[in-house]
């Protein structure tokens, strides 16, 4: 089963962050996650003023995104984000 999201809408997999360090050392649950996520599926575009949006990312993109942005469900046993493609905060480039 695959989920193909509507207009401006993305499906992100968020990242957990390390929980140990190249050098072995084991970082603690008490820091705040980076909210770091993976594209997963995005939409075709919406409508504005009678023009096509053009979408900003791509499915394999890394981005930021706000805490609190979004719809969080479960897919197949994986936690997953939808949102607009307007809450993204920017790209991850390596």
């Amino acid at each position: 089963m695959k989920i193909e999201p509507l207009f401006d809408k993305i499906v992100i997999k968020p990242i957990e962050p390390e929980t140990v360090t190249a050098g072995g050392i084991i970082l603690p649950n008490s820091q705040e996650k980076p909210q770091i996520a993976e594209v997963i599926a995005v939409g075709k575009g919406d409508m504005v003023d009678g023009k096509q949006t053009v979408m900003q990312v791509a499915v394999g993109d890394k981005v930021l995104y706000p805490k609190y942005a979004g719809s969080e469900f479960k897919f197949d046993g994986q936690e997953y984000v939808i949102m607009s493609q307007s809450d993204v905060l920017g790209k991850i480039k390596d």
